[in-house]
């Protein structure tokens, strides 16, 4: 996929060069003869082979921007939730003056440290933009090294593994009882203390629903080479239309 991808360029170029070729050869035969009829054919077969796959294309490329307004939102969810854990900690935890403000305090620490690896999701943006239609074209004149960024930032993007986020529970037995406790003594701290494990908890759902679209369309990026192939065949046949013109206007 990368060899097509990184040539494309070049092999729509020569499809082009390759009908244009064929067209002249064809220019011995009258207006209205058999092989402009076929040429015609051929155009119309081709054109409606690239017409199928540009509609599937478009459908890919909708979903991936999708995907990429999904990664926004939940990019800026885990700065929201960090923000608010910040927060939570800054009030009632320098020093907690409770036993169990300190244990609400501990998992508020922990789950701060499991959200750490969202900072690895602007990864997805950067690898969608990178393998969108047409967008190769970049890494055409840009060279190897562009072509080796994108390949690394794709493993990064594979290797994120959203099951790292459910080590930590937002709400297990000692975080029950102190928010428990807390209801009857502070009913503010349970408060807010509880609107960040809903918030956490969103977030593990949100991420992992965020890699399974990744791997979904990763899978199915084969779509990209399928475009790229129908836009070579357009090219090849595209002569043939244009050569038909020109006999007809003689």
């Amino acid at each position: 996929m990368m060899t097509i991808a990184d040539n494309q360029l070049m092999l729509i170029l020569m499809c082009f060069a390759v009908g244009s070729v064929a067209t002249a050869f064809l220019f011995r035969h009258p207006a209205g003869h058999k092989v402009w009829r076929l040429a015609d054919l051929g155009w119309v077969v081709l054109g409606g082979i690239g017409a199928l796959v540009a509609v599937l294309a478009g459908i890919y490329k909708a979903d991936t921007g999708r995907l990429e307004r999904q990664i926004d939102i939940a990019y800026a969810a885990t700065e929201a939730f960090d923000r608010d854990a910040a927060r939570f900690r800054l009030r009632f935890c320098d020093p907690a003056y409770d036993a169990d403000i300190a244990v609400l305090c501990d998992k508020v620490e922990f789950l701060s440290a499991s959200t750490a690896g969202n900072a690895e999701l602007p990864l997805f943006i950067a690898v969608t933009d990178q393998v969108a239609p047409l967008q190769g074209l970049r890494i055409f004149f840009g060279g190897s090294g562009v072509r080796d960024d994108m390949e690394t930032m794709a493993a990064q993007a594979d290797a994120f593994d959203p099951e790292a986020f459910i080590v930590f529970a937002a709400l297990d037995e000692p975080t029950e009882a102190a928010v428990a406790n807390l209801r009857r003594k502070v009913p503010a701290i349970a408060g807010d203390f509880l609107i960040l494990a809903r918030a956490y908890e969103a977030l593990i759902d949100q991420v992992g629903q965020l890699k399974a679209e990744w791997e979904y369309l990763q899978e199915n990026a084969h779509i990209l080479v399928l475009q790229i192939l129908a836009l070579c065949l357009v090219a090849f046949a595209a002569p043939f239309r244009l050569g038909k013109s020109v006999v007809e206007l003689r």
